[in-house]
C-alpha cells in the first residue's frame, strides 16, 4: 500500500479555511444588520416607569420625557 491511500482522503485546507471565514464574515454582517433594523424599526416614545423617588437598588428614569 501507498502511504497516500494509507492516509485517507486529502483535504483542501484553503478551501476549508476561506468558507469558514466567509461564513464568520456572513454571520456578523448579518448579526450588525439585524441590530440596525431593531435600533431603526423600535419606537423609543413613552415607556411607563416609576417616577417616584425609588429606594435603594432599584432603577427608574432619570428624567421624564413624557
Amino acid at each position: 500500500m501507498s502511504p497516500s491511500t494509507l492516509s485517507g482522503p486529502r483535504r483542501n485546507w484553503k478551501l476549508i479555511s476561506l468558507l469558514i471565514v466567509g461564513i464568520s464574515i456572513a454571520v456578523m454582517i448579518g448579526a450588525n444588520a439585524h441590530l440596525v433594523y431593531v435600533a431603526i424599526t423600535s419606537q423609543t416614545g413613552c415607556v411607563p416607569h416609576a417616577k417616584d423617588a425609588g429606594s435603594d437598588g432599584a432603577f427608574r428614569a432619570a428624567k421624564s420625557a413624557c
